[in-house]
């Protein structure tokens, strides 16, 4: 690997007006601070630092990025011949519109120090640039899972592994790419531990209280299953299942409802969703149940039967395949979200005597 004049590993975290600032500011906070401030917070010396962090840009000029929050680079793309780590911090994309033709010079410098040696990263959408650039043809990526359909319509040449957090890829483990937004800690840690060794990772862990997401993408993903435009019957069968999908037999009967023989059918379906007529009724009643789960205090076995399964087994095993968790653990993971813990300290109510005292 190449190195600085300070003889650090230099990570570069590129930026663009539609880079996400939690993730921006998030890296260069912890990534910089390692070796510093454990020791800080620990024996109230500072100690030093073991990276190089520098922010990048197209330009260095000072520019607002996603929510208007102001980025003032270090340096500009063309000022960095080489660097050890580049990581492409999220660049907004709608769900809709690949980037095609978008970020021409910043591809252009992500392929330049890729042959000399870099480590690419990404977060979140960050991969869509790597696979704009087609540096990721051929490997497995994560990414968030909201762009799988982006990824299988435009970059069908990369395997995009939507319930994984942090996918290692490439010649020498040369590209890693990191799935949804808050992802970017798994990131922070595993590159603080490659370049630095794991005892600074562990530190910055217990510093800024990282935790991992030991389950996963799989039950954060929502299966978004958008109406199409390219054929009429097809978007009339869709609008149909989605509100008699617990109906028995209903691929049968959405073939019925179609008019077309069964074999037509499910050939149409499946060019027109992505998906296999049965395998779409199923991501319509497992998104259910998580709804239910995540708000209901039914038992599980009627909430299998209240999405269409008659046999409680069969869900229990489905759910956890689709989401990677079984439905009571799923339950207590997202009931818990927004809810204080028991060992958190609430404001104490004041007293009717100092309700009442004149303030």
């Amino acid at each position: 690997m190449n190195k600085t004049v300070s003889n650090l590993p230099r990570v570069c975290l590129l930026a663009a007006a539609e880079t996400s600032p939690s993730i921006l500011y998030s890296l260069y906070d912890v990534l910089s601070s390692a070796g510093v401030i454990y020791t800080e917070m620990t024996s109230g010396d500072p100690g030093d630092p073991v990276l190089e962090v520098q922010i990048v840009a197209a330009t260095r000029e000072p520019f607002r990025c996603y929510g208007e929050v102001m980025v003032e680079p270090h340096r500009c793309i063309d000022e960095v011949e080489h660097t050890d780590v580049a990581i492409v911090c999220d660049m907004y994309t709608p769900i809709t519109e690949p980037p095609h033709g978008l970020y021409q010079s910043e591809i252009e410098w992500l392929q330049h120090v890729h042959a000399d040696g870099a480590i690419l990263a990404s977060v979140c959408s960050g991969s869509l640039i790597l696979a704009e650039a087609g540096l990721l043809d051929g490997l497995e990526a994560s990414g968030h899972w909201a762009y799988r359909e982006m990824f299988r319509d435009h970059y069908a040449k990369v395997k995009l592994r939507e319930e994984s957090i942090l996918t290692i890829a490439g010649e020498q483990d040369s590209i890693v790419t990191a799935g949804g937004v808050t992802s970017w800690q798994e990131l922070a840690l595993y590159l603080i531990a490659r370049l630095c060794g794991r005892q600074y990772a562990v530190e910055i862990a217990k510093i800024y209280l990282l935790a991992g997401h030991e389950d996963g993408q799989l039950p954060f993903n929502v299966t978004t299953l958008r109406p199409q435009q390219t054929d009429t019957v097809i978007d009339q069968c869709q609008a149909w299942i989605a509100d008699n999908y617990i109906h028995t037999n209903p691929v049968t009967q959405m073939a019925s409802h179609s008019g077309l023989r069964p074999r037509t059918f499910a050939r149409r379906f499946l060019t027109a969703t992505g998906y296999q007529p049965m395998a779409y009724v199923h991501a319509i009643r497992i998104e259910e149940a998580k709804k239910l789960l995540e708000t209901d205090t039914a038992k599980i076995d009627d909430i299998s039967q209240m999405v269409g399964y008659e046999d409680p087994t069969y869900f229990r095993r489905l759910f956890k395949r689709k989401t990677g968790m079984t439905p009571a653990s799923y339950r207590r993971k997202f009931v818990c979200i927004a809810t204080v813990p028991t060992n958190t300290a609430r404001p104490r109510a004041p007293s009717s005597a100092t309700a009442s005292a004149p303030v």
